[in-house]
């Protein structure tokens, strides 16, 4: 789905507005830990003992534990498992800031306005209010008898915001009007259909289910056909409008997405009552695609949330042999429908680092049906007992032909040989490919060579179209590009304790950050472009350079807000994660009066150091300079009582 890059002075404008505090402090206790800084228990990673900081004032905050860390916007992303527009346009709802998209030529695809898409949520929230409503009406006794009859009550209902369409052509069309809703409005809904006598309601005498984004904002329904003279699909939901797009919304995602995040794992079923059946007997992390089969961008939802790694890098197991990317578990019916879905699914395969696996209950019975027939425990069951998605997908292209002739065996090997050569851990392949073997009856060494041919054949065609998607320009783009630097880890990991002149260089970098209005000037524009010992923290002064207006910050023209953000477009992504950390590193200092000596003290110290080094090389290159060139030999002397002076000043009695 194309989407509108929304403008970048509305996203600078979201941050300015969003407090940093008042985001965090709904996830996270906070306490006051120093000037500027709050402290608190990380929500990202289990800890006793606090190491989650945020300055306020600087809008970034970091988990000196696990590393996490950014502004207010990569905070809503990571807590709630949004992509950077969502996350956006969430705070920008929150704090009344009006967002405007750039076009990106995608068409009718990119995202509406920001105007638009407030008042098409508007609008679905109040239709969903008027549906649930309607069903505890007495027209409603159908619907809430086909609840009863799946096993769904009153409290079941009323938890997944299931309603009720009235049978009249016009009954949400009248809601929506007296709410001050246009004709035109209406129609983008697609609440609403636009005929020749004029506009009706599309859902008339169903069941209602509201389909949510992530942050749970309706923004479409499904309907259950209930009545015998209703001529329409059994299933008719939303049509694509622009806040509406079926192949990258998950029904039930907005309840299951901590708990599959929490989990790693995913389960994915076929239906509205599918999910509502796995729910309440206990699986929390089920979803469904809505009204098409999942796919790319469905895969690309559940990554997010699961924090899935890329697949490209190879899949990682933990110690139990699960894969470090957690597990998505597809439920399929058992008829032919259901395997041709679960042969789709395991084309989807290929994107995920996590394990996939299959689980098709033996009599075909869906999760709904089976929750009725045997219980909440046999949903549980049914989600513990599946099988591996490709395990599945083998047996099933085997399945449909004769193994008693040889041309069914060779046919057969022909169909299961790639799906076997797909197995992205290579170290499966050989195992399966010999319990293939055993399947078809036919030598273990022919199925082992059609195996590796097929392996072979498909890195072939597939090798040189996906590696150049996966490279990376190492810079960011903005005013400068970030001097290249050798990859780093944390603060921990390039600077040590015990390293008196690397506390000095890191705490320095960390007050031209968080406070540049306490520095002098002349000693920061005096500073040489190769200041600092630690090559990890001259890659950050390098990007500080970069950035080009330091100086601005420390005559106060500059919000110190502003100024790391700018040190931040330029970094690279080596850089990026100490430059933050290094933002929020605690300073002793007890007031802002400390924090100026403190400030005034460690410049001093810099430029000492710098001076220092500068005096080393001086008499070293003095050293090796023959006398017999008086001018070249002159010259060095000079320069050497130059800088002798210049730290003769630095430590002058009251500087």
């Amino acid at each position: 789905m194309a989407q509108g890059l929304i403008r970048r002075a509305d996203v600078e404008l979201v941050r300015e507005k969003a407090r940093l505090d008042e985001v965090v402090g709904e996830h996270v206790t906070l306490r006051t830990a120093g000037i500027g800084s709050m402290k608190g228990l990380c929500p990202f990673h289990d800890e006793k003992t606090p190491s989650f900081n945020i300055r306020p004032q600087l809008g970034q905050w970091h988990c000196f534990g696990c590393g996490e860390g950014g502004d207010v916007i990569a905070f809503v992303q990571k807590i709630d498992h949004l992509s950077f527009v969502e996350a956006v346009e969430m705070l920008a709802g929150r704090y009344g800031v009006q967002l405007h998209y750039e076009e990106s030529g995608g068409g009718q695809g990119d995202r509406p306005d920001f105007g638009t898409r407030r008042r098409l949520l508007d609008a679905h929230a109040i239709a969903e209010e008027f549906y649930r409503e309607q069903l505890g009406t007495p027209a409603a006794e159908i619907g809430r008898r086909f609840l009863t009859e799946r096993g769904f009550d009153r409290e079941a209902a009323e938890r997944f915001g299931v309603g009720f369409a009235p049978q009249g052509w016009d009954a949400i069309t009248k809601v929506l009007r007296d709410r001050g809703f246009t004709e035109q409005e209406l129609v983008a809904s697609g609440m609403v259909s636009q005929g020749q006598r004029g506009v009706y309601d599309r859902f008339r005498g169903r069941l209602i289910w509201p389909i949510r984004d992530i942050t749970g904002n309706t923004i479409g329904f499904g309907a259950r056909r209930l009545f015998e003279d209703d001529q329409g699909p059994k299933y008719l939901n939303t049509p694509e409008t622009a806040i509406y797009h079926k192949s990258s919304v998950l029904y039930g995602l907005d309840l299951a997405r901590k708990q599959i995040a929490s989990e790693h794992r995913v389960v994915v079923v076929e239906g509205y009552t599918d999910v509502m059946a796995a729910h309440l007997a206990g699986v929390g992390t089920a979803v469904a695609s809505c009204g098409t089969a999942f796919g790319a961008d469905h895969v690309k939802i559940v990554r997010r949330v699961m924090g899935d790694s890329n697949p490209n890098s190879g899949l990682r197991l933990n110690a139990d042999g699960r894969g470090m990317g957690g597990e998505v578990v597809f439920t399929f019916d058992g008829d032919a429908a259901g395997q041709k879905a679960a042969l789709r699914a395991f084309e989807e395969d290929q994107r995920f680092v996590a394990q996939t696996y299959v689980a098709v209950e033996p009599s075909g019975m869906d999760p709904c049906d089976l929750r009725i027939a045997q219980g909440d425990q046999a949903v549980v069951d049914l989600v513990e007992t599946r099988r591996p998605l490709f395990e599945f997908a083998i047996r099933t292209a085997i399945s449909q032909v004769d193994l008693d002739t040889v041309e069914g065996q060779v046919t057969a090997l022909r169909m299961a040989a790639p799906v076997v050569a797909r197995i992205r851990d290579r170290a499966m392949r050989p195992e399966y490919a010999r319990r293939l073997a055993g399947w078809l009856g036919m030598d273990e060494r022919t199925v082992l060579r059609a195996v590796h041919d097929a392996a072979r054949s498909e890195g072939r065609s597939g090798r040189h179209a996906e590696e150049p998607s996966h490279r990376r320009d190492p810079a960011e783009p903005g005013r400068g590009e970030a001097p290249e630097v050798l990859p780093m880890a944390r603060l921990a990991d390039v600077v040590s304790p015990r390293d008196p002149v690397g506390q000095v260089e890191m705490q320095s970098l960390a007050v031209m950050l968080q406070a540049p209005a306490l520095l002098d000037a002349d000693k920061v524009g005096a500073l040489p472009d190769d200041a600092f010992h630690v090559p990890a923290l001259q890659g950050v002064w390098d990007v500080m350079l970069a950035a080009g207006t330091l100086l601005d910050a420390v005559a106060g023209e500059l919000r110190p807000a502003r100024y790391l953000e700018q040190v931040l477009e330029v970094a690279g992504e080596t850089v990026r994660p100490l430059v933050v950390e290094i933002a929020n590193l605690d300073l002793p200092a007890r007031d802002e009066e400390g924090l100026a000596r403190l400030a005034s003290s460690l410049l001093n110290r810099l430029s000492e150091l710098s001076i220092t080094r500068e005096y080393s090389v001086l008499k070293q290159r003095l050293q090796r300079t023959d006398p017999s060139d008086p001018e070249r030999y002159q010259e060095i002397l000079g320069r050497l009582a130059q800088v002798q002076e210049k730290r003769r000043a630095l430590r002058a009695p009251g500087d």
